[in-house]
């Protein structure tokens, strides 16, 4: 257990509610507590037992009563952050929430930092650096799916494969070293051919991680989706008809789109973010001109790129020059307007990589499950899996990369030299590469930079 000192924070959403919390911790939580809360008959704090609420007033340094609360009392180290934890149920709203904190901090606690209640359950080692982060995925969730692979992971999903791994690295370091530095000993030594065979096997099972990497990403961070192509061919009729609401402005006059708009939807549980861009072409309008350079721009980020194409008029100069540009990303072709009749020669489409070219009637809902189908086969093999583990986050899939790559370098040191006391300095490097996933081999301003990025109050 680490000394801190004790922090309080809002803990639940700012706004009108129906109630707010109050998270206090350390070891100063009771005596700051017991000197601004009034309890039945004046009882004091002293006796509170852990995990047991009470109810009372939280009063002012005059004795003016602020508001009606519950108090609940986590004794630590049995609690979120290993501390001593009180939390203050008060009414919702920020009038009374801000004032009962004011008189939190001017007992003697400090405003916590982004993140740091969950930093200090890290740093006290009631989680791992992996367990932290999967608590700001579970928030930030955006279907039932990426919450259940986010919640694995603060169970410890992903650290417990992380460790079983470092472990068998362990071995083989221990392994060498025993071999090298005791040649006297009467130990079976580990010969070259050996630690070949046990690293290849460490390999592919990092890679086995490695292979849930893109799904994972897909499954915390959604599916970056943008819909692009000439003015008017019914893009933004498409987002209103993915999202089921009228989103976009939808009119006969091309350029009505001037600015992206984002919307998220579900696929079978996969968080999908739908981009829908202003049309590509040339214009002296200015504000267009701005909407078509921010098109181009959301482009170049998206994940999965969605042409839309007027099939009851021919390709035109444009469509021609929007498919020139997005011929090096992901992509699925729409042919709308289907139920005009089609005049578009499907031979001009040659050029297109895509295999993935669907007609569509966004007016008659004609092929939108095609659509759908075709992003899970795209991204999916055309299976959303929902059990196992994956890997979500990128900076545990580059700390998988630099591990094999330190294990490819000690196999060719084995290929080459045959010293296991070489390769040993490799696999060493490779076990602490994995070590920066659960936070047991990290630099301490990158664990101060990640939890900069959690909420307040967590």
């Amino acid at each position: 257990m680490k000394e801190f000192d004790t922090i309080a924070a809002i803990s639940t959403s700012i706004g009108e509610g129906g109630i707010s919390i109050i998270r206090i911790s350390g070891d100063k939580a009771i005596n700051i507590v017991d000197s601004i809360f009034v309890g039945n008959n004046n009882r004091k704090l002293n006796d509170f037992k852990s995990y047991t609420m009470r109810y009372g007033h939280i009063i002012d340094k005059d004795g003016v009563r602020l508001d009606e609360v519950i108090i609940s009392y986590m004794k630590g180290p049995k609690s979120f952050t290993a501390e001593d934890t009180i939390e203050i149920n008060c009414h919702g709203g920020v009038v009374g929430t801000n004032r009962i904190l004011q008189e939190v901090i001017r007992s003697g606690a400090r405003i916590a930092e982004p993140g740091e209640f969950t930093k200090r359950a890290f740093l006290n080692g009631r989680i791992d650096l992996s367990q932290a982060e999967a608590v700001m995925d579970i928030i930030r969730a955006k279907t039932e799916l990426s919450m259940k692979s986010a919640l694995m992971q603060s169970e410890g999903s992903i650290s417990r494969e992380i460790k079983n791994v470092r472990n068998k690295l362990l071995s083989v370091i221990a392994h060498i070293e025993v071999t090298v530095d005791y040649p006297e000993e009467d130990i079976e030594d580990v010969t070259a051919n050996e630690v070949r065979e046990e690293v290849t096997l460490i390999i592919s099972e990092i890679d086995m991680l490695l292979s849930t990497a893109d799904e994972g990403k897909i499954l915390r961070e959604g599916l970056s989706t943008v819909i692009v192509g000439k003015p008017n061919v019914g893009k933004s009729s498409l987002l209103n008809a993915l999202v089921k609401e009228k989103r976009a402005i939808v009119t006969e006059v091309p350029g009505t789109t001037r600015d992206a708009i984002e919307e998220y939807i579900s696929i079978e549980g996969i968080p999908v973010k739908i981009v829908d861009t202003a049309g590509i072409r040339e214009t002296d309008d200015i504000v267009e001109k701005i909407g078509v350079e921010t098109s181009k721009q959301k482009i170049d980020e998206a994940d999965l790129v969605i042409l839309m194409l007027d099939s009851s008029m021919d390709i035109s100069r444009e469509d021609i020059e929007i498919i020139d540009y997005i011929k090096e990303k992901k992509y699925i072709v729409l042919l709308n307007k289907s139920d005009l009749g089609g005049k578009i020669d499907i031979s001009e489409l040659r050029n297109l990589k895509s295999k993935y070219i669907t007609e569509i009637s966004i007016k008659t809902g004609f092929g939108l499950d095609d659509l759908k189908n075709n992003i899970k086969d795209l991204f999916f093999n055309g299976e959303i899996k929902t059990e196992g583990v994956f890997v979500t986050n990128n900076r545990h899939k580059q700390a998988l990369i630099r591990a094999k790559e330190n294990l490819e370098s000690s196999l060719n040191a084995l290929e080459y030299t045959s010293a296991i006391d070489l390769a040993s300095i490799d696999i060493r490097n490779a076990w602490m590469n994995l070590g920066e996933i659960t936070g047991e081999a990290l630099d301490e301003d990158i664990i101060h930079k990640i939890f900069s990025e959690f909420c307040l109050g967590k």
